[in-house]
């Protein structure tokens, strides 16, 4: 069984010791020492905090228990139900409210769960912020309302609606053309929050939705994270029928994933490439995603005139970075795509809207659209290492055995050579270095990510 406390927040697996798993009594704490942080930053604020949750099995348990310290702390709690991350997210904007809390694992297996923390403008929390969240929570230095400060409890289902007015209003959403192009699409909602609200986005765009595992029981019906090797059912579907696209969402719905008509993989990196070019084709201006994703958003990035940045892995790191270079898009080569117009967060709602005003512009097939941007092809690899192992020391002779080629050491090192990259990154939760290459063929990118391993298992 698995606790991971991290800046971002708290994970872990159902059931098991206290101090070790997600429990009912590790949640109230670390939902304290939240409220704790909120409080010291908005002495003055609303007094509310929103909490929305994916359908895992475990999530009622932990909603309740979430709510009930937070209206113990004194706080009111705005709870909007069964709801998408970027839901949450954007209702903590749309209500002033002083932050929020989301109850997701996001793409882990259904036995886990999490609290992802909220700033009041809806963000996850700096690095800076989450640490003060983790120092408060080892203090247990808390301090609970008295009865007639205890905070009050409402619930509000709206905001699925808001969500998705948000994103027809959106200038480069072009529901007219979408509308008259008619798609056929099929839906993998992975038993989550997306069989609520994708098919009501996507009849509000006037397309035909075939949705499969749409019931948002929580019982996943394969592995939740949308990579090729969990998604056969839906690769089956497309080739059985006459459909246009294939979407595919995570269970709270911050990456997305696409299948071409002949049932054959988009590939996730591309869906920020692909929201990215038809971005940059109007609105012209800088991008960014992280050291781990593929080089062809720099490319579709330079095509346009304009300036590619790289940020450290991590959804707030990028967010961080966005601002400081004033991107207009950007995100993660994992499906998430972030756009500025939109709010500062991974939304698969905003990128369906996007991808589908290209589709319908560009007259293409999934698969004709996919073959107009360059192709990458990214191999993944992990070196196990003892607990002992000085990662750092390891990392920086890689660093200095490679000292001729562009590195960038932000977030552990990638080498940057002329037609490829690889890039070492230590785990922040296992003994491991995580190894990401790419190159024009999975062969050549294979072997280069082998070739990094074996010089770092000499080094040990």
């Amino acid at each position: 069984m698995t606790l991971i406390k991290s800046i971002s927040g708290i994970r872990g697996t159902i059931g098991g010791p206290t101090g070790n798993t997600l429990n009912p009594l590790d949640i109230v704490k670390f939902t304290t020492a939240y409220a704790t942080f909120i409080r010291r930053q908005h002495p003055d604020g609303n007094n509310q905090i929103v909490v929305g949750r994916d359908a895992r099995l475990s999530g009622d348990m932990v909603r309740h228990v979430v709510c009930g310290t937070l209206t113990g702390m004194g706080f009111d709690v705005l709870d909007i139900g069964l709801a998408t991350t970027p839901t949450t997210e954007l209702a903590v904007r749309f209500t002033q409210s002083d932050g929020g809390i989301i109850i997701t694992a996001s793409h882990n297996p259904r036995q886990w769960n999490a609290l992802k923390l909220l700033n009041s403008e809806g963000e996850f929390l700096t690095a800076a912020d989450g640490e003060e969240v983790l120092a408060i929570a080892e203090k247990e230095d808390f301090n609970y309302a008295e009865v007639d400060r205890l905070g009050h409890y409402r619930s509000d289902n709206t905001f699925d609606r808001r969500h998705i007015e948000s994103v027809l209003a959106l200038s480069l959403v072009d529901v007219e053309a979408i509308r008259a192009a008619r798609f056929r699409v099929v839906v993998d909602a992975i038993n989550s929050v997306g069989g609520i609200i994708l098919p009501e986005l996507l009849r509000q765009l006037g397309v035909e939705c075939k949705l499969l595992n749409g019931e948002p029981t929580g019982d996943f019906a394969h592995n939740p994270e949308p990579l090729e090797k969990n998604l056969s059912g839906i690769m089956q579907e497309m080739r059985s029928g006459n459909y246009d696209l294939g979407i595919v969402v995570d269970p709270d719905v911050d990456r997305l994933a696409f299948i071409c008509e002949d049932g054959t993989m988009y590939g996730e990196e591309y869906t920020l490439v692909s929201v990215a070019d038809y971005v940059l084709r109007h609105t012209p201006g800088n991008t960014v995603s992280n050291l781990s994703s593929t080089r062809a958003l720099r490319d579709v990035t330079e095509r346009y005139g304009c300036t590619y940045s790289a940020a450290a892995v991590g959804e707030v790191n990028v967010t961080t970075k966005m601002k400081a270079v004033g991107a207009v898009i950007g995100g993660e080569g994992n499906g998430g795509v972030i756009y500025p117009e939109s709010h500062y967060g991974r939304d698969a709602l905003v990128g369906i809207g996007l991808f589908l005003s290209l589709l319908a512009k560009s007259g293409m097939k999934v698969s004709a659209l996919r073959r107009t941007f360059p192709d990458y092809f990214i191999a993944k690899n992990r070196i196990d290492l003892t607990p002992t192992t000085d990662v750092d020391a390891i990392l920086e002779r890689v660093k200095e055995r490679f000292a001729g080629e562009q590195i960038n050491d932000i977030d552990g090192v990638k080498i940057d050579f002329k037609d490829k990259w690889v890039h070492l990154r230590k785990s922040n939760t296992e003994p491991i270095i995580r190894v990401y290459s790419e190159a024009h063929t999975f062969a050549e990118a294979d072997a280069l990510g082998k070739e990094l391993m074996d010089i770092v298992l000499q080094m040990q």
